[in-house]
C-alpha cells in the first residue's frame, strides 16, 4: 500500500475556496429564481407618494375638473374609473364643485355594478335588490356592508382618487375596504 503524502492532499484553503464558490453560486441562482416569485406577490403601488390616481372617463382619458363640471349638471352622479380600475361615482354638488368623496359602484353582496336611481334617490343593485342611500350607506340587504368610498381631490384641474383610510363618516366605523 502506498501512503499519501501531504502534497497529494488539497490544501484546506483551496477546499474552503471551492466550497465558498459552490455555495455562492447555488445561493445566487436560488435568489435569482425567487426574486420574480416575490415580485409577483408584492402589490403594485401606483400613484407615487399618496397624491392619488387620476380618475379616467369611459375612453380611458384623464378626467379634468373643468371639463367634468361643464358637462355634468348639479346633482349628477356619473361613473369614472377609480382606484384599482373599479367604477366610481363622481358627484357634482355645486356649479363648480365635486364632492370630496367618490362612491365605489361595486355591490358588497356579490359584486354587481350598482346604478344610481335618481327617481328613488338611491343606488339600487339590479342583481339581488340591495339598496344604498345617496352616500352609499346600505339601507336594504342582502348586501352586508355600505359601498366603499374614496377621497376625491383636484390638483391642476385633474380629478384624483385616493384610498379612504379614515373613519367612515356614514357608519362611524373603520373602513372595511382598506
Amino acid at each position: 500500500m502506498t501512503q499519501m503524502t501531504t502534497a497529494d492532499v488539497p490544501s484546506m484553503g483551496r477546499r474552503q475556496f471551492m466550497n465558498l464558490l459552490t455555495f455562492g453560486t447555488v445561493t445566487g441562482v436560488a435568489l435569482g429564481a425567487l426574486y420574480p416569485v416575490a415580485q409577483y406577490f408584492t402589490p403594485y403601488r401606483a400613484g407615487g407618494g399618496g397624491g392619488g390616481t387620476n380618475a379616467k372617463d369611459e375612453l380611458g382619458n384623464n378626467v379634468s375638473a373643468s371639463g367634468w363640471l361643464s358637462t355634468h349638471p348639479v346633482g349628477d352622479r356619473s361613473l369614472v374609473q377609480g382606484l384599482k380600475g373599479d367604477p366610481t361615482y363622481l358627484i357634482v354638488e355645486g356649479e363648480d364643485a365635486i364632492t370630496s368623496y367618490g362612491i365605489n359602484a361595486i355591490c358588497t353582496h356579490l359584486g354587481c355594478v350598482v346604478p344610481w336611481n335618481s327617481g328613488a334617490n338611491k343606488y339600487m343593485c339590479p342583481c339581488h335588490g340591495s339598496q344604498y342611500d345617496s352616500t352609499g350607506k346600505v339601507v336594504r340587504g342582502p348586501a352586508p356592508l355600505s359601498l366603499a368610498i374614496a377621497h376625491v381631490s383636484i390638483e391642476d384641474d385633474q380629478v384624483l382618487v385616493s384610498q379612504w383610510t379614515e373613519t367612515d363618516f356614514r357608519t362611524g366605523t373603520d373602513p372595511w375596504w382598506g
